[in-house]
């Protein structure tokens, strides 16, 4: 029953900044894990950072240091603030929740980072 919508992404020049939201409905998700994952064309999904229900997070080692992964349990919300955007960031971004029964994915939402 749970979906996830990603949005707030585009195009951005190298060193921007964008805020991508992923909102979920149906289920709450505030004592499940949820993360960020990237697929670049021709590559592999990758994670880009998970944040668990007590608020703990872990980054990609790529990312670590500019981006920040956030939950507002009230809104069944999660957050990835990028900063310093590079153009190695250029990915579609997917939000993923992860429960006993499943494994929910959004439908993803570009990220475009000009040099």
């Amino acid at each position: 029953q749970a979906q996830l919508v990603e949005s707030g992404g585009g195009l951005v020049q190298a060193g921007g900044s964008l805020r991508l939201s992923c909102a979920a409905s149906g289920t709450s998700f505030s004592r499940n894990a949820m993360g960020w994952y990237r697929q670049a064309p021709g590559k592999q999904r990758e994670l880009v950072a998970r944040i668990f229900s007590d608020g703990s997070t872990n980054y990609a080692d790529s990312v670590k240091g500019r981006f920040t992964i956030s939950r507002d349990n009230a809104k069944n919300t999660v957050y990835l603030q990028m900063n310093s955007l590079k153009p190695m960031d250029t990915a579609v971004y997917y939000c993923n929740a992860r429960t006993s029964w499943d494994d929910y994915w959004g439908q993803g939402t570009q990220v475009t980072v000009s040099s």
